[in-house]
C-alpha cells in the first residue's frame, strides 16, 4: 500500500505512518509531498492520502488522522485508543486532554528542532521517531493492563 500526506510532518502525520507500519502493513510506502500536490501525488501513484482536509484518513470533529486509522481499520486495541488520545491532544492543541499529550508535543517540536540538517526530510524523520512511538506505545500498553 502507498499513502500520502503533507511534508513538514511532526505529531500526527508522524504517528500514523508509525501505526501503518506496525499494524496495517509494514511494507507500506509513506509519501511526504507538499501540501498543494497531496492530491495530484495519489491519484499518480494510486495512493491514500491522510491528514488533509476532505479526506477519511484527516480529522473530523475534535479527532485526528489517527482517530481515522483506527476507525477504517478496525483497531480496536485499547493500548492503540489510548494512543490515541494523547496523538489528538498533542496535534490539536487540546495539550490538557491527558498528561502525556505536552510531553508527546514537546518531544515532537524537538525533534524537528534536534539536527535540522540530518531530519531535512520527513523520511528521516519517520524512521528517527519509530522508537519513540513504540516505547509510547508499550507505555499505552502498560496503562491500560493496570
Amino acid at each position: 500500500m502507498t499513502f500520502v500526506t503533507r511534508a513538514r510532518a511532526r505529531v500526527d502525520r508522524m504517528a500514523c505512518p508509525w501505526l501503518i507500519r506496525r499494524f496495517i502493513d509494514p511494507a507500506a510506502r509513506i509519501l511526504f509531498v507538499p501540501a498543494d500536490l497531496v492530491f495530484a501525488e495519489a491519484a499518480a501513484v494510486s495512493a491514500l492520502p491522510f491528514d488533509v482536509p476532505g479526506v477519511e484518513l484527516g480529522h473530523h470533529g475534535d479527532r485526528c488522522s489517527f482517530d481515522a486509522f483506527l476507525d477504517r481499520y478496525d483497531l480496536d486495541d485499547p493500548a492503540l485508543r489510548r494512543m490515541a488520545l494523547i496523538v489528538r491532544g498533542a496535534d490539536t492543541d487540546r495539550l490538557d486532554l491527558v498528561p502525556e499529550a505536552a510531553g508527546l508535543f514537546a518531544i515532537a517540536t524537538g525533534f524537528q528542532k534536534l539536527m535540522p540538517d540530518r531530519f531535512a526530510n520527513d523520511d528521516a524523520m519517520l524512521e528517527a521517531e519509530m522508537p519513540m512511538y513504540d516505547a509510547l506505545y508499550e507505555f499505552c500498553r502498560s496503562q491500560v493492563a493496570a
